[in-house]
Parts: structure tokens; sequence; C-alpha cells
């Protein structure tokens, strides 16, 4: 890779987004917290004069080739493969088609044009890799999940993430100039399991819109979701699939009313999401669930919804429980605490950084130990209020800005002192440092 020259100011940054659009609904399908991440980030760069290109793949006719969604952030849609009927797993066979649209762009610009690519998931970082190599400019790298991780902490029922992905994580490592960790611990994590380099290594934690998910009345936003004013309302937000735990949330719900039999003329569960990963292809089947714990009449399955709605369901919640068994931050965690609500979540990953003070850590995922964490806040009123408080507080320092301006000091120190090693046509094959190949 050549080296930018020195003291280049950065003027636009091509970011790589190849499965999953920034402008889908979080919620649905493999859309998620790296959706919001990238378009929040993307806009606060903009507004520091650093343009944004968002490079992701087109997943259906109607999708305009280019969209600007404000000045200096541009979404380019590009056609690699179907449009329709391609999981997250087919894709590294369209890899090439998505790297062939970025070239036809770059070569319709100025040479010069991207100053810097950031990629986002490992399908991302392959593509930027070669962009990158093919401009001459820096590579940084967020992983957002990791399959060495997953794979450390499955769920019952739930599918190893394969080889391939594992082999082309471990290239994407040792090809960026930058890798950047949403907490300590994935930092702590890309160096004992992917052996990354300490020093190109760096963590920017991931924010949120305090302007939005901000505290309220719980009673507006009760009447303004449909939930009853004197519910005890558990509010799980998140993609149905097992990595995410939803079933968790039933089942401590379960044992909550069989503890309190009086719960259950007040017991709301809000199961807020849409199936994805392999909740999409094997279904986790919580209607059901439900049914056979005897809660079915309690629980409540909502569709993914807009922002500012998600906003009022978290202000109408008691508590939102966030039992995910991987999690590399935890956005869900910093959204409902922002909103005042007190958060129960799995101590795994980014959680606990995420949680801080204003929440509740449970080892593990027996059911027993979280009926009894989440009654503990929502039948202690003067408990829940001071999490309450320390969870306002401690989301307050979370704002998007933060995190884009932590970005613009790492793209500067990139572009100012990329990587030096050359890597070796070895680890092009493999993914592993040359240095153990014999």
């Amino acid at each position: 890779m050549s080296t930018p020259p020195t003291g280049r100011r950065l003027h636009r940054v091509a970011m790589v987004t190849v499965h999953t659009s920034p402008l889908a609904q979080p919620g649905e399908g493999d859309a998620g917290g790296m959706n919001v991440y990238v378009l929040e980030v993307a806009r606060q760069l903009a507004r520091r004069d650093i343009a944004v290109d968002l490079f992701t793949r087109t997943t259906s006719a109607s999708q305009p080739a280019v969209v600007e969604v404000e000045p200096g952030v541009v979404v380019r849609h590009l056609a690699a493969g179907p449009y329709e009927g391609l999981s997250k797993e087919d894709l590294p066979g369209q890899l090439c088609a998505f790297a062939a649209g970025m070239m036809r762009v770059a070569a319709h610009a100025p040479p010069g044009y991207y100053d810097l690519v950031h990629s986002h998931y490992w399908l991302s970082g392959q593509v930027g890799w070669l962009a990158a190599d093919r401009w001459g400019v820096p590579l940084v790298h967020t992983m957002h999940t990791m399959a060495r991780v997953k794979n450390l902490h499955l769920a019952d029922g739930d599918v190893p993430e394969p080889l391939g992905r594992e082999i082309g994580e471990a290239q994407v490592v040792e090809a960026a100039d930058r890798l950047v960790a949403n907490t300590a611990r994935e930092a702590q994590e890309l160096v004992e399991l992917y052996d990354a380099d300490p020093a190109r290594v760096v963590v920017a934690e991931p924010g949120v819109d305090l302007a939005l998910f901000r505290p309220g009345s719980t009673l507006e936003a009760r009447a303004a979701v449909g939930v009853p004013s004197d519910a005890v309302l558990l509010l799980f937000v998140g993609r149905i699939q097992p990595l995410k735990g939803p079933d968790v949330v039933v089942r401590a719900a379960a044992e909550m009313v069989r503890r309190r039999p009086e719960l259950r003329s007040r017991l709301v569960v809000g199961i807020l999401g849409g199936a994805s990963g392999t909740g999409v292809r094997n279904p986790m089947g919580l209607p059901e669930l439900a049914e056979r714990l005897g809660i079915g009449d309690l629980v409540r399955f909502v569709p993914p919804v807009d922002r500012a709605t998600l906003a009022q369901w978290y202000r109408a919640a008691d508590v939102v429980p966030v039992p995910s068994h991987s999690e590399s931050f935890g956005l869900v965690a910093v959204e409902a605490q922002a909103c005042g609500t007190p958060v129960v979540a799995a101590d795994v990953g980014g959680l606990p950084t995420a949680v801080g003070p204003g929440g509740v850590l449970v080892v593990g995922h027996d059911t027993a130990d979280w009926a009894t964490a989440i009654s503990g806040v929502v039948l202690d009123p003067d408990r829940r209020a001071g999490l309450a408080r320390a969870s306002a507080e401690h989301a307050a320092g979370f704002g998007w800005a933060r995190t884009a301006q932590r970005l613009a000091e790492v793209y500067a120190d990139a572009m100012t002192h990329p990587r030096e090693a050359p890597i070796s046509d070895a680890e092009l094959l493999t993914g592993i440092p040359s240095a153990v190949i014999p």
C-alpha cells in the first residue's frame, strides 16, 4: 500500500457496508445497531467537513443508485447479485461484483477522490481491503461482531459461524491500518483471538442520539404505544434470533408470574423486532413458547418501528432486558438508558461498558437468575427510580458527536502513520501472519 503524503487533509471517506444498508429499518433482517452506527457517524463526520460516501448492496429494483441523506452524506447502491433472495451467508460470492462497482464509481471521479476507506463487518473488510490497496489509501476497519467471539458464546440451538468467515476476518485484521473496537474488551479480543497488532487497535465507543432518546413521561409514552398505565412492562428490543436471547425474557417472565401470581393482571412482555439470521431459517417459536409456559396472553409481539416510536416504547417500559449471548457493544442498552429506563443485561462483550451504573448485569442465562434480577428492579420502586436516574446520567456520555470526533482522530493518525509491514502472498491466501507460516 502506498503511503499518503504526510499532512494531507482528509476530505472524503469511502465507508463500506456490504450486507446491510444504512437506510434499512433497524430490527428487520440483518439491520441492527450497525446500521444506526454507520449512518449516525457519517452524519457527524459530514458536519466536521469530512464527506462520506456509503457503499452498500442494492436489494430492490426501486432503490435509486444514489441517495443524498444530507449535505456531505451520500449512499451509493451497487448491484452485486440478485436484488432479493440472498442471505448474508451467500454474499461472499458477490464481493467481486461489489468491488467492481466501487472501482467504477472511483473511475468516474477525480484522481484521489477518496482519502481513506472505513469498512464495517468482515464482508465489507474484504472489499475495503481491495479498494484501499487499489487507491493507495489507508484502511480502517470495524468488526462489529466476530466469529470467534460468537462461537465461544453460542446460544442453545444456534449454528456456529463458518471457518471461512474466521479466515476472512483474520485477513482483514492483518490488512487494516487501524482496527476500531467498540470497547476495551473488544480490543482485547482482537489481540487475543486474532493476533491483532495492539498498536493498530483503537477504541471508539458508539453513541446514541441524545436529542431523540431522552427521559420523558411514562404515562404519555404508554398512551402513545397502547400499554395500560398501571402495567409492569418488560421490553425486549432487537432482532429475533438465538444470539439476542429473546426466549430468556419470555422464560423469566413466566417464572416471575409463577413466583408472584398477582403479577398476571399487570404484566406485559413486549417483544419488539423482526426475525433475523438463524431466526429466519429456524424460527424461534416464541409465541409457542409463551403459550407452553402459560403466559401467551401476556406477550405482545411488535414489528420494528421508527426511531421516534422506539423512544416512546423505551420510556413506556419499566425495564429493558438485554440477554444477548454475545454483544460487541449493546446499542439498545444505551438507548433505553438515555430514555431513563433501567436495563438488566447479560454480562458479556461490551454490555458492561454500555450499561455502567444504570443497570444490572446477570452472569449466564439461567431463568431463575433473570427472573430474580428483573423482579429486583420492577418490584422495588425506590431502586428502580435510582437506577433510572443513573441510567440517564450514564447514557449522556455517549453522544454520536463524541464517537465521530474519535474516528476523525483515528483517520488522521492512519493517514499520517499507515501500517508499514507489507502483506505476504501467504497471508493473502490464508489470513495467517507470515511469522507463523513455515
